[in-house]
């Protein structure tokens, strides 16, 4: 499998180079080699079925493939009827709208077949728009995430001698809802992969309880490939809005003085300009340019406003005040959404252990402090463990209501951390598990993506090597260093044990990181296979393994541990 991972990174490689060289005819050549490849359909597979968080998610066929065995036949089916596929419509579902208690965004569900043909055709498309898209746009793009955003949105930003202070902040109004398919289309050109993604868009939607309704527009969100093909139907928006760059390759990537600046996250963006009036021209240049696109601005969520005044953005509150002191933090409607989170929490695990609420939160606030930590957060920080530690006293004292408070305080806090001296940490005395705090995540400035650097640019292998190298998981201290030790691979695969192609985006992602982590490392003693004391294992020699590579080697969930071939 890691070969097959090679190869297809060796294969994207040599797609983004043609398009840099301009040979569209070896583009779209190397393009339908990787939709043959078997290699990439390994990957795809292993990405679906193994990787994606949504992999236990079926679709209207309600087929999953969570076992080896369904794994090998997906995998020969894929290779045997992946031509003659005709795609099936997608299940729709909803989730929760953040920021809006009684609105639901529409989810729309691809078949497991369909997701692993999308995961084939991404690794086709992608690089080819990797080397076309725009500097500044941070968007679902490999490499790249929102900290990069709001640390180009810094630059931009600070210093007494900033000119852009006008701020454009926009949204599209359902943008994967609305966008227009021929448009769409057009903007893919000639690729290979045409035919199937028309599929994909004209393949409709099934909602149980109201039946089959064909799609006109837009491309539903679950899909693999959605997020490239929005990024394709805005690209062009950043020269839309006016931005220019110096062509002197002295000065390659720098903004004209008198340009606006745009930072674009998928389908939100900000534009920085040197006044209101500008701005204002901005705004009307771009509903025009959406406009055949099937297209809108957002007119609530859109506003101009001068940075001295704050604007929020991806969940940070930006402002820039008159001494030239630019602050990040978390915006307010983020907090309160935090601090509803952990209430309704702690009310519905009202009646569970100590240990599965410990289970159910440390996620929750591991995945909100690692989002929020590349910010002023530290006072925030502060407030939200001050907050939890009333919520978690609260619950104990209902679990014990005829017990003294000094009998709940000693039976449910204490000095379990190993590292700290912090004696108010609330755990569970049966298991020694302890509930984590906002303030144990470091403050951590992130370093801004450079450019238009992408992981599929061959020449830049080194700067992304060194970048992987650098970049810290937000992960106990002992974790880190036991990945560094082992180069961040599993000795039983050789495969890297955390997968970082695309941060997460936002602290519901982070959170679902943490969950999958926690299940998907096992620290576990290995044994060399030679050692003189193979009978025993080596507790000396723990190491970071992948649970499904342990459940292989030892051979369907034995307590031994696995062997380990050198």
């Amino acid at each position: 499998m890691r070969q097959a991972r090679e190869n297809v990174r060796r294969l994207r490689q040599r797609i983004f180079k043609a398009v840099q060289a301009g040979d569209y005819k070896k583009v779209r050549s190397l393009q339908k080699l990787m939709l043959r490849s078997h290699s990439n359909t390994l990957d795809s597979v292993e990405r679906v079925t193994e990787r994606n968080a949504g992999r236990g998610t079926a679709g209207v066929d309600g087929q999953v493939a969570l076992t080896d065995q369904d794994r090998d036949d997906l995998i020969e089916r894929v290779q045997r009827e992946g031509r003659t596929w005709q795609p099936l419509p997608v299940k729709r579902t909803y989730i929760r709208k953040a920021g809006a208690k009684h609105k639901r965004r529409p989810l729309g569900i691809p078949v497991i077949f369909d997701r692993v043909l999308q995961a084939r055709v991404k690794n086709a498309v992608e690089p080819e728009w990797e080397a076309r898209f725009e500097a500044r746009t941070y968007g679902f793009r490999p490499g790249r995430g929102c900290h990069d955003a709001i640390e180009a949105i810094f630059n931009t930003l600070r210093g007494k001698n900033a000119k852009r202070l006008w701020i454009l902040d926009a949204d599209v109004t359902a943008a994967f809802d609305r966008i227009d398919h021929c448009c769409l289309l057009a903007e893919l050109g000639l690729t290979p992969a045409r035919g199937m993604i028309q599929g994909w868009l004209k393949a409709g939607v099934f909602e149980p309880g109201k039946g089959f309704t064909p799609t006109e527009e837009g491309t539903p969100q679950g899909g693999v490939i959605s997020p490239v093909l929005m990024n394709v139907a805005l690209h062009g928006l950043e020269e839309a809005a006016g931005v220019r760059y110096y062509t002197n390759p002295s000065q390659a990537g720098w903004t004209k003085a008198n340009s606006p600046v745009m930072i674009k996250y998928a389908d939100d963006f900000i534009v920085a300009c040197h006044t209101q009036r500008q701005a204002e021209q901005v705004k009307a240049a771009l509903a025009e340019w959406l406009a055949p696109r099937g297209l809108t601005l957002n007119e609530d969520k859109t506003s101009i406003v001068h940075a001295s005044d704050g604007f929020d953005f991806l969940g940070f509150h930006i402002r820039r005040y008159r001494n030239g002191k630019l602050l990040i933090k978390p915006s307010t409607a983020a907090i309160r959404r935090i601090r509803e989170r952990l209430r309704r929490t702690f009310h519905e695990m009202r009646g569970a252990s100590t240990a599965a609420l410990i289970w159910k939160l440390n996620p929750i606030i591991s995945g909100w402090a690692a989002y929020y930590r590349t910010v002023v957060s530290s006072e925030v920080f502060s407030a939200l463990d001050d907050y939890v530690w009333k919520l978690a006293y609260k619950w104990a004292i209902r679990r014990h209501r005829n017990k003294p408070k000094r009998w709940v305080a000693a039976r449910y806090f204490g000095r379990f951390h190993p590292h700290r001296a912090d004696r108010w940490v609330f755990a569970d005395r049966d298991s020694g598990h302890y509930l984590r705090k906002f303030s144990w995540t470091r403050i951590t400035r992130h370093q801004i993506v450079t450019g238009a650097a992408s992981p599929d640019d061959p020449a830049l292998a080194d700067y992304w090597t060194q970048r992987r190298r650098k970049h810290k998981p937000p992960l106990g201290e002992h974790t880190v260093w036991q990945l560094k030790r082992q180069h961040g691979r599993c000795p039983l695969c050789g495969d890297y044990l955390l997968h970082a192609d695309h941060e997460p985006t936002c602290p519901q992602e982070w959170e679902q990181w943490f969950a999958a982590t926690r299940k998907a490392l096992r620290k576990q003693a290995l044994r060399t296979n030679g050692n003189q004391r193979h009978s025993t294992p080596d507790t000396n020699q723990n190491r970071l393994i992948h649970t499904h590579c342990y459940r292989r080697a030892s051979n369907g969930g034995s307590t031994q541990p696995a062997l380990l071939h050198t």
